[in-house]
Formats: structure tokens, sequence, C-alpha cells
């Protein structure tokens, strides 16, 4: 039997290894220049806007929200489909979350629903650019502009996405990006958050290192409450070896998403009832390819009779209100159809850069067999 086909795997290469090796001999393995350095390349690439990094795409999303005052009586509005943490961080700043459906082919959420779930509480919106796919962004910054509210935008799996030829990122209000193991590049586990101006990067250096602020050798006061979220020399080391290869990821992902399409053929979603992603090679960085099943079949089913093929299949993702901690606040099922019915069906085929056309080839030829 061909060995296993995991779903995700980081290719992390000598070079980038030796580097990290380098800064634990140097003796200085938290915060320092390697930050620096991985922060200011960031930066570049957002067309020169203030980034910091993070040792989380979490907490970028919770400062965002302290440094834009969202607090307790605020609503912000987001996503059912997306990691939990897009929805937790609006409850960590004591705010409601407020869930509007998704678009059933893009799978992100959908805009006209944004704009009729907003009111007077309404402080902020956290789309969610799912499998690194963008939003219709003229639109969502239109509805900013028109109610007044402030954008987090989780572009967690879209790092190397674009809009009308601009890297998510350059442009908009805060913007958080991922670099968790499975992301498109990855210092481990860590974010970034890209910010508007010196004096919200100044809050979010605060926020990140429990409030401190420091004006000379001795001259430390706390103002903020802050954490304890800073990112280490260590995974900027793995950053900046990463990083320098986003363009070839980016490429490279869009070529095996444009086998995997070749490969399934025309007719495949008539044939097996299954529902293909948009066929994107402009915008989206194809962080995932994620196909929704036919109803006829379940998940757990799918995934098995994978494995039986040595290939591993994810999901992603199980739909935020219909977790304990959401239904106890009063969310049930049938609240969001669309987004209940493709978090129930959807999975995550193998995408990452070390994979080739051969092993798009074998997972194809295992899927059609499944769902034959």
């Amino acid at each position: 039997m061909k060995s296993f086909l995991p779903f995700s795997k980081p290719t992390i290469d000598e070079a980038t290894i030796a580097s990290v090796a380098d800064t634990l001999r140097s003796g200085w393995i938290t915060s320092g220049p390697k930050v620096a350095e991985f922060e200011k390349q960031l930066s570049d690439y957002f067309g020169g806007r203030p980034v910091r990094t993070f040792n989380s795409g979490t907490c970028t999303m919770e400062i965002a929200l302290r440094i834009a005052g969202v607090k307790a009586g605020d609503e912000v509005i987001t996503t059912p489909i997306s990691w939990v943490a897009t929805a937790n961080v609006i409850l960590e700043v004591g705010a409601t979350p407020v869930f509007a459906d998704i678009d059933p082919v893009t799978r992100n959420i959908d805009l006209d629903r944004v704009e009729a779930a907003i009111t007077q509480r309404t402080r902020a919106i956290i789309p969610v650019y799912l499998a690194g796919r963008p939003l219709d962004m003229d639109r969502l910054y239109a509805i900013a502009a028109k109610y007044k509210l402030r954008v987090i935008e989780d572009a967690a799996q879209a790092i190397g996405s674009t809009w009308q030829g601009k890297p998510i990122g350059s442009f908009g209000d805060f913007v958080s990006f991922s670099f968790q193991a499975n992301k498109n590049i990855t210092t481990s586990e860590g974010g970034c958050l890209v910010l508007n101006n010196s004096d919200e990067a100044a809050l979010a250096e605060k926020y990140r290192l429990q409030g401190v602020s420091r004006s000379g050798w001795d001259g430390i006061d706390v103002d903020v409450l802050g954490g304890k979220y800073n990112m280490t020399d260590i995974a900027a080391a793995i950053g900046l070896g990463q990083f320098a290869k986003l363009a070839d990821i980016t490429a490279h992902r869009r070529r095996l998403a444009q086998h995997y399409f070749k490969i399934l053929g025309a007719d495949f979603e008539v044939q097996t009832g299954a529902q293909l992603p948009p066929a994107d090679f402009t915008n989206t960085n194809w962080h995932l390819f994620q196909v929704v099943l036919p109803d006829r079949i379940t998940r757990p089913d799918f995934m098995a009779q994978m494995k039986e093929s040595n290939i591993g299949i994810g999901f992603h993702y199980a739909p935020i209100h219909l977790f304990k901690l959401y239904r106890d606040l009063g969310f049930k099922e049938g609240m969001f159809p669309v987004a209940e019915h493709v978090g129930k069906q959807i999975v995550s085929l193998p995408m990452f850069y070390a994979m080739t056309e051969a092993d798009v080839e074998r997972t194809c030829a295992a899927m059609r067999e499944v769902l034959r």
C-alpha cells in the first residue's frame, strides 16, 4: 500500500532549520532581532502598514477588538463557519457574537445577511476568508463605512491571497493572520496583526506584553490590562524562512488546485452530487481544497473510507453556534441552515507545498471510488 498522504504537512527547509539553530546558540531566544526583522518584512509586503507579531492568530483578533474599543454591551457580527476562536474572542472582550449565515457557493459570510443583522449595538464585523478565499472586499468596506463599523479581518488562512491585485492585509482595517502549523507559511505557532497607524501599533505592543510601556532605563509604567502574547525569535526565524518562499508556495498551491479541477473533470458534481469550491486562481491562495459531500454519505464514513486508501482528510469547520458553549447562550439548530448543511458535509482534501500532481490524482481516484 502507498504511504500515508496527510491532508496538510509543513515544509521546513534546511536553511530555516540552520537559522533556528543559530538563534538557539545566540543566547537571545525570546522576542528580539528576528522578530523585528520578521515584522519589517511583513510590513514591507503589506505596503508599509504597521505589523506586530504574536504567539497566535487568536490573540491578534482579541487585541484588535480591544484597540477598537469593543466592550460589554456591544455586538460583533461574524460567520458560524470558522474555527471557534473567531467567536470566542468576541466573548473574551465581553461583547455579544451575532452570526450571519454563509453563502452556499463561496462558503464565506453572506454580506446581505451581515447588513440585515446590523443593529444600534453593532460595533464591528469579523469576516473570515475560508480556505483563503476573500469576500467582495469593496462591498464589505462599503457596509462598514455606511454603518461606521470597525472591521477585524480573520485572514488566518489568507496569507498570499489578493483582491484586485492587492495583497490581503495591504488595505482595509485590522487584518489578522495565523502562522499555525498547517497554514501556508508557519512559525509553528504564531500570528500577526496588521494595523492602521503607529498609535494602534504602540497599543498592540502594550497588549501583547502585560500592558508595559517603557521610557528610559527605569521608566516602566502599565496603563492597560495586557497579556503575554509575544512571538519568540525562534518562531520568527522559522517565519523568515517560510516567508521568503511565500510566492512559490502560493503558485504551487494554485497549480495543485487547477490539477484537482482537471482530474475531477467538469462532470464531477453532476456525477457525484458533491460540490466543489469556486475555481478562483487569481485571488485565492488555496489554503484548503474543500468539497461538500452529497447527503447520501456521512462525513465520518467518507473519512474512514479515504483512510483505508491511506489518505488523510480534514474538515473545516463544524458550525460554531451548535457547540454547547453557544447553545447555552441561546443559539440552536435551524438558525443558520446553509452553515449547518455545509458544516455537516464539508471536507478538506490534501493540499500542501510538498504535494505532487500524482498525489492529487491518487486523492481524486480514491474519492471517486468512495462516492461511486
